[in-house]
């Protein structure tokens, strides 16, 4: 992203232009970022075997999987549909995780059926799996009792979260797979998503080393992902060299207890892909109210559920006005729910001093790769938007808007 001329270029091609050839709302996504981010966080760690796995639950767009396998990275998936994007983008099993939580028997079955490790969420699902596949190989999930992250719906360690075996009860996690002659080939944890403190994740990180030590003959230690990206100019970004060395110390001292080289995994999600995209929208309607200066946009929650969920904040610009005259507005969508606005926190409408919007304008909202289009819906019987790909002046579609046809075909079709 840059802005030239007072007007903002997305992969060297101007926003403007872009929403004239394919359209408003539009997602759009930077290759070179998603590259980039790639290669920084495979250099970060110097430990070796190491593998680098993309949690594809921040974007399941098959091209933009394209390019991280390109890059050489595995994948780790949450459902029968994040498996089958896995394969269709060309991963091969052996380099896919699917983690299961509170997932359909079926689900697993075709996940196995693909040759697919399964990593086991609690010790229900473990005792089933052994009754269902005695001698089978898995991955354990643990807890750490430790979660981090930008919100509590976000935070997947703790004792208050679903996810994962306590890290107290390993003596069941072995007796199940005693029982069951089941193999344990790894553990894994993830404990939040959107850290940017390193210790929090090397705090982790060593609860479940301490997990490791008690089970003989790992092959792998997945420690998950939820590195985050800042949002707000006032965030820092995460050091990433640092915690990269942070990660490399503790495991190599590990595997020196261990008297094993076991493979270090970790699976980074939205920091791979949120900084990559953009979420164009155009002005709509502006109302001058007494206490708001509300600019309507034709997108709403259903394209990027982030801020009404959460109270995210998303930095917005004039696409076209980049350093305009500014004042107080807010950002408001199209659909019939009160708390469809981008400009606002868990509470409610925060104002911001943005350039002065007037309708036709095209509207940006950055930061937008990660559980953004992942998450939309088809609310208000809205469609959800094209995806665009931009890289060196050039621009590709990789996911073309959905119609109402679309929509509405399956139910005509009854």
């Amino acid at each position: 992203m840059m802005v030239r001329d007072n007007r903002l270029y997305l992969g060297g091609i101007e926003a403007q232009k872009l929403v004239d050839e394919f359209s408003s709302p539009l997602y759009v996504y930077e290759e070179a970022t998603i590259r980039e981010r790639a290669r920084e966080i495979q250099n970060a760690i110097d430990y070796v075997p190491k593998q680098v796995k993309y949690s594809c639950k921040a974007n399941t767009n098959i091209e933009i999987m394209k390019i991280i396998k390109e890059e050489g990275l595995g994948i780790d998936t949450v459902s029968r549909g994040e498996v089958f994007a896995s394969l269709e983008a060309g991963f091969d099993p052996s380099q896919i995780l699917f983690t299961a939580n509170n997932v359909s028997w079926d689900e697993v079955e075709y996940a196995l059926s693909k040759d697919i490790l399964i990593n086991i969420d609690s010790l229900s699902q473990m005792e089933q799996f052994g009754k269902r596949y005695p001698g089978g190989e898995i991955t354990v999930r643990i807890n750490p009792n430790i979660g981090a992250g930008h919100h509590n719906h976000c935070i997947t360690g703790g004792p208050e979260s679903k996810f994962g075996v306590n890290y107290d009860r390993v003596a069941d996690i072995k007796r199940i797979a005693k029982e069951y002659g089941l193999i344990i080939r790894g553990v894994h944890q993830h404990i939040g998503s959107g850290i940017l403190d390193p210790e929090k994740f090397i705090m982790a990180m060593k609860v479940l080393l301490d997990v490791a030590r008690n089970i003989d003959g790992l092959d792998f230690i997945d420690f998950g992902g939820g590195i985050g990206v800042p949002y707000r100019d006032s965030e820092e970004r995460i050091d990433i060299e640092l915690l990269g060395g942070k990660i490399t110390e503790e495991f190599e001292k590990f595997c020196k207890e261990y008297g094993k080289s076991v493979i270090l995994i970790i699976e980074p999600g939205r920091y791979l892909v949120a900084e990559s995209g953009f979420l164009l929208a155009t002005v709509i309607a502006v109302k001058n109210e007494s206490n708001h200066r509300f600019v309507g946009i034709d997108t709403g929650f259903n394209h990027l559920v982030r801020p009404a969920m959460y109270g995210s904040y998303h930095e917005i610009l004039h696409a076209g006005n980049a350093h305009g005259e500014s004042t107080l507005q807010t950002v408001a969508g199209n659909l019939c729910e009160s708390g469809d606005t981008f400009t606002r926190d868990e509470e409610g409408i925060v104002d911001r001093d943005l350039p002065v919007f007037n309708e036709g304008d095209v509207v940006c909202i950055c930061t937008a790769g990660a559980y953004g289009y992942s998450m939309a819906s088809q609310y208000n019987s809205r469609p959800r938007p094209a995806e665009v790909l931009v890289h060196e002046g050039r621009a590709r579609l990789i996911r073309r808007r959905e119609t109402l046809e679309d929509i509405f075909r399956s139910s005509l079709e009854i």
